[in-house]
């Protein structure tokens, strides 16, 4: 059960990685610091930004769901 565990983490978190880094440069964290100066206008998530966007947050909750399990298996 433990090597199961351990399959499926790595694949969330490839999975996780990757949804992270197709996400558009302009809406993370260099936007947060900066890095669009004088542009305070906020858009609104469409079409396939938006499927990444919900995939990261779900990929990151399953990622912490297993790495919690590792807890309480034996």
């Amino acid at each position: 059960m433990k090597n199961f565990l351990i399959v499926l983490q790595i694949i969330v978190s490839v999975l996780f990685m990757l949804s992270v880094l197709v996400q558009q440069k302009s809406s993370g964290f260099s936007s947060a610091m900066g890095g669009q100066s004088g542009a305070t206008v906020q858009s609104t998530k469409r079409g396939a930004e938006k499927v990444v966007a919900r995939a990261s947050v779900v990929l990151a909750i399953i990622f912490v769901v297993l790495s919690l399990a590792f807890v309480f298996v034996p």
